[in-house]
């Protein structure tokens, strides 16, 4: 019976590990290699057509294109929004592609196309295009492409004209009544400061044709959050009603995308009833358009595994929200709202107050901007996963553990002390049922001597047998089970919560959230030359599987050939299976190993059961009889 449950926890945990590989390893990698393909084939084959609104899109689309204010010269790029199709209000305004981006301007030559307002925060560096006072050009000044403080800093967002172009825009759709509104081509103008930081807001005006004047404030703080308060002035001498629209526009997929069945990249928000939504860049090219009921509260955008471009609509009004995906002239994705209209009687001003948040995704942040702003699930913008309910606490845990600590590395060796504190009641009967089974393992051998022919009554017997020792035989698979959410909340944390990229433990170990970067096949860097990825087998993976190795020799070799070759195969299928996930993890499993051995072993003194770990040890190392002719 023993040797069957160990047997089939040995299968189960093989699976387990395989399943692991392939879900977090290998389908992530496919599916980036196909969607990669797919996008570039769209590149090659897109038609270089002038876009078209579609059919039905209602009036103000035509008219907000044909504003008197005209993009600069080279602004190339199609980023035409048509309205929601369940709105049935004005379209949202965009402006006519002249031609692709072909990637040959650079990123200075596309700025310079038109007046800027320069963004200096402590956390972000940056400008608006004065022209649809577009947010396009922002860097994260706290973050870096590699550990290295010196490599330089994370870009956000780009203007259209390059390939990688990436806005949020804020703008208003009208009618004849209005005249041109601002959108897309309207050229704003500076009033006073020139410079937006969080004690110095800048101010822009545009004032059209038939008298309709808009002011608009935008205001930043010290992090990631931007403040735009449009006041709009009636002097018509009429009646006029308009709408505000907003827009996170992106034209390609990262360059280097996450593992997909981790956490979700893409377009994402917080609608209505519907709640929150995901959606990856191949559902939405499939679909086109995702259009919920229209809604109260709530936020979208567009995220990355670790930052995001998100808008915040007055979360007291209606707005009709829409996902996209567009194919004329240029692809691209998109998250925009068309909040309901207003009406400004003669000689009236209202203001419309919107929120953008631009930057990373800190979960101390987010988490004070949902209360401070009232953002409904502000929250979910960080992707917990599944074991959410395990994952939020277990990252609030490390990162108490950290801030006294001083390290993450630290911080997980002691969360992991402290959940084996946690669950040592479970732990302690599981181990202690192991230890009164191995003591009754000659009553175990004598019952199947005895009834080695009656398999009916062998059972019976060993069941009685339990019962009269008080021994539970499935007492063993406690501890893994609960290891298993554990170990994947702890997965979640490592890989999504941007407090763990780039913190290093010590030694070589500079990001907790990559592999080891050693390999035991170039000696750890001894020797000059690479090592492929398979091959990648550092330190601390070889570490994990040592402690692994120990900890299934503390218990009796199965009898059985079979299972005695996969209880040695195990540990070595594990070392190559972990040495591609963050070296957190593994240092995790480490030293989970090293606290299950010293527990396991202490137990079975005081329970009086034989500890197997060093006769096995030995046991290896002796010379086998050899068989009788």
């Amino acid at each position: 019976m023993e040797n069957n449950r160990n047997f089939f926890i040995t299968i189960a945990l093989s699976i387990l590990i395989l399943t692991l590989w392939q879900v977090f390893y290998m389908n992530p990698k496919v599916e980036a290699q196909k969607e990669q393909a797919r996008i570039e084939a769209q590149r090659q084959g897109q038609s270089q057509q002038q876009t078209q609104a579609p059919a039905g899109q209602g009036q103000a689309t035509g008219q907000a294109t044909g504003q008197s204010q005209t993009a600069p010269s080279g602004e190339g790029h199609a980023d035409n929004i048509p309205s929601p199709g369940t709105t049935g209000q004005d379209g949202i305004p965009g402006q006519t592609a002249a031609s692709p981006a072909n990637g040959t301007l650079t990123r200075e030559a596309a700025l310079a196309q038109s007046g800027r307002i320069k963004i200096d925060t402590p956390s972000l560096r940056g400008s608006i295009n004065l022209t649809g006072a577009r947010l396009d050009d922002l860097y994260l000044k706290d973050y870096h492409e590699t550990v290295d403080d010196s490599s330089p800093s994370i870009e956000l967002l780009a203007p259209s004209q390059l390939k990688q172009g990436y806005f949020v825009e804020l703008g208003f759709t009208g009618n004849a009544q209005t005249g041109a509104v601002p959108g897309p081509s309207t050229v704003w103008t500076v009033e006073g400061n020139d410079t937006l930081t969080p004690s110095t807001p800048v101010t822009l005006t545009y004032t059209n044709e038939k008298g309709l004047t808009f002011k608009r404030v935008i205001s930043v703080d010290n992090d990631y959050m931007f403040k735009v308060d449009d006041t709009v002035t009636n002097t018509t001498g009429a009646p006029i009603s308009l709408a505000s629209y907003g827009r996170v526009t992106r034209f390609s997929p990262p360059e280097h995308p996450s593992a997909t069945y981790v956490l979700h990249e893409g377009l994402i928000g917080v609608i209505g009833d519907d709640g929150l939504q995901e959606i990856k860049y191949s559902t939405i090219e499939d679909d086109k358009e995702i259009a919920p009921p229209k809604s109260t509260g709530g936020w979208l955008g567009i995220t990355d595994k670790y930052w995001a471009a998100t808008l915040i609509p007055p979360q007291n009004e209606t707005y009709q929200a829409r996902f996209s995906y567009f194919t004329d002239n240029r692809t691209r994705f998109q998250s925009d709202f068309l909040a309901d209209p207003v009406t400004i009687a003669p000689g009236q001003s209202t203001t419309i107050e919107n929120h953008i948040f631009a930057g990373a995704k800190e979960v101390a942040k987010i988490n004070a901007y949902e209360k401070d702003l009232g953002i409904r699930q502000f929250e979910l913008l960080i992707d917990w996963g599944w074991f959410y309910f395990i994952t939020k606490p277990m990252f609030y845990v490390i990162d108490w553990l950290y801030k006294f600590s001083g390290n993450f590395g630290v911080a997980i060796l002691l969360v992991t002390v402290l959940l084996k504190g946690l669950f040592f009641p479970l732990a302690n009967k599981s181990y202690a049922s192991m230890a009164r089974m191995k003591m009754v393992q000659p009553k175990m051998l004598e019952i199947r001597e005895k009834f080695a022919d009656d398999k009916v009554k062998q059972q019976q017997a060993m069941m009685e047998l339990y019962k009269t020792e008080k021994i539970n035989p499935l007492a063993g698979c406690w501890p893994v089970l609960v290891q298993i959410p554990v170990f994947f909340a702890l997965y979640k944390v490592l890989y999504v919560t941007i407090e763990m990229r780039h913190a290093p433990f010590f030694g070589w170990i500079h990001d907790l959230a990559a592999p080891d970067p050693t390999s035991l096949f170039n000696l750890f860097g001894l020797l000059p030359y690479a090592v492929p990825p398979f091959l990648m087998i550092g330190v601390w993976p070889i570490i994990m599987g040592i402690t692994m190795f120990l900890q299934m020799r503390m218990n009796p070799t199965p009898p059985d050939p079979t299972q005695a070759m996969i209880f040695t195969w195990m540990p070595i299928i594990f070392t190559f299976m972990l040495a591609t996930f963050p070296a957190g993890l593994v240092i995790y499993w480490a030293w989970n190993n090293t606290l299950s051995i010293i527990q396991q072993g202490v137990i079975m003194k005081r329970q009086g059961a034989k500890v197997e770990l060093w006769d096995n040890l030995r046991g290896l190392f002796k010379s086998k009889p050899k068989p009788a002719k």
